[in-house]
């Protein structure tokens, strides 16, 4: 087999690897000449425009996640019928655990996390991977017990047989349309999550999120539903102070945000699957922390509350969050993916957004003649203009809507940059 990987970045790395040690002769793509010196000529490569001559000397393509559908690289290869496959694909062809895939718009990390937790609190070897952080083809020749994955819609857009026996569709909303074109085709992506799923496969939904429950209705798998307010027929949900999974019911830890609650749910789901225990089960939603950057109290001062909520990359995230406080001066912008930023510059309870990087002329425009726009040129800025217009009671919510790439490395860097300059802002000489 004669494999060319898309892309030299961490999951094109892990795929050039895997594939190298299935006995593909392979080379690896990538326009940028620096990322491909980095791989210090362990394979043939290119670099630079791309030339459809490259697809001459292959008999298929690996793409990472990173390289949109409507790229030449991908284009050419469908117009001439070779075989394009993800990453995920191909590691899911060499693993012989169980696999739970994990996907939605928003959640996908944390309920990858929570799963993986329970089930290694088990006794279970299990591992969490895919879009979450160690690429899926650097574990997937191990021996494992289960494999938790968390794939973007990115990652299947391009499978074939990829066939998880759990799968956890969180929720769909309008994202990354600058990568799939239409939200009827980025839907259809996150949909293939459950494509090879049989009768006997398990597939969880949030019942109360239209998208989710809109994708669901071709599958032939079980359906299980969750939800963040009630307790679904069959499904999994809260009642008062316990989670409810089927006919068991949990006490619930002390994170009760919903958003959150349908993130446990849903874990909770996929380890019964597995026959955790419920002790095991309950122990790790007592012991559950939002990861980094998901609405993080940084603190209080003069009772205005500042919150990071940095991994709101898309207005459905930034929305949800907004929606959790009673007045907010929202700080938001960025990169925008082809989204609608409207909602979210027009939500009842944002009295002033403070706008910020390539998305903060379109957020300016969606506030319009309410006067309720700053514009800011930093992250010390954007803090300076917020404490101008707090007062006690509001919440000073940074859930940008947009993707980070304009002025920071990543979100955790945006995030971690609204700390540093609100502990700057209130107690100066502050380190963190």
């Amino acid at each position: 087999m004669r494999t060319l990987v898309i892309g030299a970045g961490v999951s094109g790395r892990a795929a050039a690897r895997l594939s190298r040690s299935l006995g593909d002769e392979v080379t690896v793509f990538d326009r940028n000449a620096e990322v491909i010196a980095e791989l210090g000529g362990n394979y043939p490569t290119a670099s630079g425009e791309w030339s459809a001559d490259l697809l001459n000397r292959v008999d298929r393509l690996v793409v990472s996640p990173g390289v949109p559908q409507h790229a030449p690289e991908i284009r050419d290869a469908l117009a001439r019928a070779l075989p394009v496959v993800s990453e995920v694909e191909l590691a899911a062809s060499v693993v012989e655990a169980p696999i739970v895939a994990v996907t939605g718009t928003n959640g996908k990390t944390t309920v990858t996390a929570l799963i993986a937790d329970m089930l290694i609190g088990a006794g279970s070897k299990a591992v969490a991977t895919g879009n979450i952080g160690v690429a899926f083809a650097d574990i997937a020749s191990e021996p494992w017990d289960v494999v938790v994955v968390e794939v973007s819609s990115f990652q299947l857009r391009f499978i074939d047989h990829f066939h998880p026996q759990v799968a956890v569709l969180l929720n769909i909303a309008e994202d990354h349309l600058d990568w799939h074109g239409t939200l009827a085709a980025y839907s259809a992506a996150k949909s293939n999550i459950y494509r090879n799923q049989d009768p006997s496969d398990l597939l969880i939904y949030d019942i109360d999120d239209p998208g989710a429950a809109a994708a669901v209705t071709g599958a032939t798998s079980r359906l299980v539903p969750v939800s963040a307010s009630r307790v679904p027929e069959g499904g999994a949900g809260p009642d008062g102070n316990n989670l409810i999974v089927g006919d068991q019911s949990i006490a619930l830890g002390h994170v009760r945000d919903p958003a959150f609650l349908v993130d446990q749910a849903a874990a909770a789901l996929a380890a019964r699957e597995f026959g955790v225990e419920l002790e095991v089960i309950e122990g790790a939603i007592a012991d559950f922390r939002p990861g980094p950057h998901r609405r993080t109290r940084v603190g209080e001062w003069g009772g205005i509350t500042w919150i990071d909520d940095s991994k709101a990359t898309n207005p459905h995230a930034a929305l949800t969050a907004v929606a959790d406080y009673p007045s907010v001066v929202l700080i938001a912008g960025g990169r925008n993916k082809g989204l609608d930023l409207a909602p979210l510059a027009r939500a009842d309870n944002v009295k002033h957004v403070i706008a910020m990087g390539e998305a903060s002329v379109d957020l300016v425009a969606a506030v319009g003649s309410r006067g309720r726009a700053t514009v800011a040129t930093s992250m010390s800025d954007a803090i300076q203009a917020a404490a101008a217009v707090a007062v006690s009671g509001d919440t000073v919510l940074l859930a940008p809507g947009c993707a980070s790439f304009d002025m920071f490395s990543s979100y955790r860097a945006r995030g971690e940059a609204f700390a540093e300059a609100v502990l700057r802002f209130h107690e100066p000489g502050t380190s963190q």
